[in-house]
Order: structure tokens, then sequence, then C-alpha cells
């Protein structure tokens, strides 16, 4: 049942909309204060009365039911109290009956999504700071799914540039086919690292690399079979982390995609009046926007991020008709989408608006950034097998005959991994610790994956669950029930706040009022009403958090 929609229902105030008063009722902070509050200072204004004014008008005026048993008013909030074993009763049914389809929702019915995320560069490592990227728009495509919306997860790759002149002259130098395909991205890595080195030496080293990139691009045979070959590599080399992420796309549509889609924005920018020319380079002037110029082509004529982001956006609301086109991308980026958008904005592009830049902190070790130029890089393969290689060891240790112990570590290993980078709010930086990560107490990945293979043992001793009551829960039981009443609400807010870790968050919340249910409360051996009661808690509970962290693409083992 919609209890915010209900109560609004039952509320009236002068120029206020019941979907506006709806969306002001929250959640307390603790189940005694009630089940639901109306923060009665947002109605201050429009009544110009003060909220304790407010709060104890509008008890007086609502009507009590078998639905909602009780109001209060308390210092400018008014606290509802709904009929909690009826509540109880229909949200534990409905939790057994759907089971992996708790919480889905059909409110993104017949609108498309497309999320860019990834975008992994060809011939280079896929290091840490790929991870926000990688994990962030993964779990915003399995919501945003959940949600009921068509989504077009996009890797838009980093294949175009200079640095591709830059490869093909280090590897005509100092490589071979045969050193490729052995050393793989390692060997590619290698080689642009020395390209770095002596190109301090040797300024020339440049001109080839133009020269190359050029070749590239006009279609030259042997520049091309080069940089496919680069490319084949790595995107075969990272398929491994994205499926060890569970990590899927449905596009690979890179930079290259876009090389002769650009043309087409061009000749629309110099249409419009909008392109200016600036030391022999094209711009855009947005100075009264309080924005630097947005550069177009260079002085040589060749393109930039904006030119194949532009023709990029394009395509994609051409291709997809897109309600909403994501850009998951570090927030040292801010300023190159506001451009980009404001360009499209002034090209007339009514879907401008659609477009959102989904912003991240980066993510670094406990010794610093990272540069491939000089080969300072932390692999995310290295850091993934870590992680497995520690949740082994600690298996080992605890739990010695486990079955299984490879596989629950890998489950547990990059569970942890992008747990880690999904716990806290997105914008925050982060450094990322083997040993926080992997603790098995506190608000840890681990933590959560072994409570639900507490409740897989609770589930496998108590057998088959019959009738139970839910008019007389106690305490720990009915604050079981609360937090479950909130999945589908926190799934919402999820999507529409771009915020995975509001699920991660909701998890351990969830994982941590069980575990004192479980101890507070007998299962087995209670009065058989009783002991169905627990066991559907326990279900619902094992339920919802597969779900939460089926969202965030983390797997969890049956036994810990």
């Amino acid at each position: 049942m919609d209890y915010k929609g209900y109560i609004a229902s039952k509320i009236e105030i002068d120029g206020i909309d019941k979907e506006t008063i709806s969306s002001f009722i929250e959640v307390p902070p603790t189940n005694e204060m009630g089940d639901f509050a109306l923060p009665c200072f947002r109605f201050s204004k429009a009544m110009r009365k003060s909220p304790i004014e407010i709060a104890n008008l509008l008890k007086d005026a609502f009507t009590t039911d078998d639905v909602i048993k009780e109001v209060n008013a308390v210092n400018g909030y008014l606290n509802f109290k709904i009929n909690r074993g009826g509540f109880s009763q229909k949200l534990i049914e409905e939790i057994l009956e759907k089971g992996e389809d708790y919480g889905k929702s059909d409110i993104g019915n017949g609108k498309t999504i497309c999320i860019d995320y990834s975008s992994i560069n060809i011939a280079k490592p896929f290091h840490i700071g790929h991870l926000s990227t990688t994990v962030i728009g993964s779990a915003l495509c399995k919501i945003f799914r959940f949600l009921g919306y068509k989504v077009v997860g996009i890797n838009h790759l980093g294949d175009y540039g200079t640095q591709f002149g830059k490869l093909i002259v280090a590897f005509k130098k100092w490589s071979s086919i045969e050193k490729v395909q052995k050393g793989r991205l390692t060997e590619l890595t290698s080689i642009y690292v020395k390209y770095h080195e002596e190109a301090e030496n040797n300024p020339s080293l440049d001109d080839e690399a133009r020269h190359y990139f050029k070749l590239i691009e006009e279609g030259d045979k042997e520049a091309n079979e080069l940089f496919n070959l680069f490319k084949q590599i790595t995107l075969e080399e990272v398929e491994k982390i994205y499926k060890l992420l569970n990590v899927e796309f449905d596009s690979y549509a890179g930079e290259s995609f876009y090389n002769d889609k650009m043309g087409v924005v061009i000749d629309e920018l110099t249409e419009k009046g909008l392109l200016k020319t600036s030391d022999k380079a094209k711009i855009v002037d947005l100075e009264k926007y309080d924005m630097p110029p947005c550069l177009i082509l260079k002085s040589d004529g060749s393109s930039l991020y904006a030119t194949r982001d532009m023709a990029a956006a394009i395509y994609r609301k051409n291709t997809y008709d897109f309600y909403k086109c994501l850009y998951v991308v570090a927030y040292q980026q801010n300023l190159h989408f506001k451009q980009f958008f404001k360009v499209l904005e002034l090209m007339d592009k009514p879907w401008a608006k659609d477009l959102e830049h989904v912003a991240y902190g980066m993510v670094s070790l406990t010794d610093g950034a990272m540069s491939t130029r000089s080969g300072r890089v932390v692999l995310l393969e290295d850091v993934i097998k870590k992680c497995i290689e520690k949740a082994q060891n600690i298996i080992e240790e605890k739990t010695p005959d486990l079955d299984g112990k490879e596989e629950v570590a890998r489950k547990v290993g990059t569970g942890s991994v992008i747990f880690g980078a999904l716990c806290n709010n997105k914008i925050k930086d982060i450094v990322f610790s083997y040993d926080k990560v992997l603790n098995f107490d506190g608000e840890t990945c681990p933590y959560v994956q072994y409570t639900v293979a507490r409740c897989n043992s609770v589930l496998s001793k108590g057998g088959e669950i019959g009738e139970f009551d839910t008019n007389n829960l106690n305490e720990d039981e009915y604050a079981l029930v609360s937090v479950l009443g909130r999945f589908k609400e926190v799934v919402l807010d999820a999507g529409e706040k771009r915020e995975p870790s509001f699920i991660t968050r909701y998890a351990l919340e969830l994982a941590s009022v069980f575990n004192k249910f479980y101890f507070n409360c007998k299962i087995m051996g209670s009065e058989e009403k009783v002991k169905n009661l627990r066991l559907s808690l326990t279900k619902a509970v094992q339920t919802v958090l597969t779900n939460a962290f089926t969202l965030l693409g983390i797997e969890i083992p049956e036994k810990m």
C-alpha cells in the first residue's frame, strides 16, 4: 500500500496538492516516534503559522481508521502510526510471493536511458582509477532496468587520438607482433612508457606519431591493422575483468566510431553562426555563460573530445531516442560536460536538458596517484586478485572445511571490490584499503554476505514455513519489518539521485537489524506460529538482501 499517498489524501491544506504533501512525508529515525512523519515547517509560509500550531491543527482534523490507527503532534511534526499487524502481514506475504521480483517497478516503462560508463582506453591498462565509473555505471544500469526502463549501457572506448600514433612508433622501434601477442597489455604499456621516456630527449618522435595517427585516419592498411590488433588485445583482456565484476555493455561504440559523424556537427555550428576562429582554432564562445570557450577544432583541423562527444550525443538521440543520457565520469571533467551540453543547447537541441553528468570522486590506493605515461599504475585485475587471495586466506583460517572455498573466495573478494567503491556517496574520493573492505565485521561486503549465509542456515534447519500471525510483533520483529518495507523507496531514490550507495547503506542497515533480531529472538523451538513468523522474516531478509546485492552486481555465497 502507498501509505504516504493514503496519509496525504486525508490532509487538506489550501493551495497545496496531495502529491506535494505526500513528497514531504518521511520515515522517522526511530519506530517509537511513529511509522511516518510530516514536517509541518514545510507549510509555515502558506499557512502563516508556526510548525507547532500547524501540527496541532492538522492532528485535530485528521480522522484515524483501520489503516492509520494513531496520530500525534510533536515539536512541529505530525507523526503517524499505522496498523502494524496488517502492514506486516501484507509486506511479508508480498516479499515471499514475488521473490527476486520484489521491489521492481514499471515507472520507466516506455522510456530509454543511455548510460555511458567505464570508457576504457585502448592499449592502456585497466587500473584502479577505472573502478568507480565501471561499478557505478553498471549498478545504475541494473537499477534502472529493475525500475522498468530500457537501458543502453555504452562503453565509449578511448580509441582515437595521437596516442595511437605514438604506440605505432613505439611498436616499430621496440616491439614486434610476437612480443605483443605474448605480453598483451603489459607489452603495450611498457613500450608506451618507453616512448614518453625517449620523446623527452627526442621530440622528433612526436612528429612521427602525428604522421602515423594521420595514416590511421586516412585508412592506411598497415597502420589500421596495428590499431585493430591493439584494440582486439585490449578488449579481450578487459573482458576478463568485466566478467569478474558482473559488468556488461550493449554498445562498444568508441571515439573512432564518430570519426565520420563530426562533419555534420561542424557544418551545423557554422550554419548557426556559433563557430568562431581563435588563434587558427575553431571555438564556441561561452563567455556570457561564465565558461571558457569550447574548443571544437585544433589549429591543424583535428577534432577534440567535445566535438566527438557532441557527435555521439546526436547519434544516441537519433538511434535510441533516449529519455535521459547519463555520463558516469569523474568530477574533474565537470567543465567539459557543462561546455558541450551548453553548445548543444545553443544548437537548439531541446533534448540537451536530458544529458546529465553523473560525477564521482577519485579512487586511489594508500600510496597515491597514478600515471600511465610514467608506468605508475595499479592494475584493477591485480586488486581483484589480491582481494580474492586475502578472502581465501581468511576462509582457510576461519572455516577450513567449507565446501567450494575457491568460489566463495571469488564472490567475497570481487564483491568487496565493488562494495568498497559503492559504500559511500559517489562524489567522495576513495582511498582503497584491502584490510578495510575484507573485514567480516562492521560496514563491509562480507558482513552482508555472511548475514545472508546465516539466513540460509536458519531456513535450511527450519523446514517448510506454515501460517504466521503478525498481530503481536515485538520490537525487534517490527524493526525488521520497518526496514524491509523501505526497500522499494530506496531503489527509487537510488535511481532518481543516481546514487547506488543508497542501496549499499540500506543493505548494511537491514543486515544489522536482522542480526540484532537473530540474537534477541529465538526461532527454533518457539511456538509454531511464532517460529513461522520468524522464519518468514528470515526468508524476507534473505530475499531483499539478495535483490539489493544483485542490483550492485555482487554475488552472495550460499554458505560462508
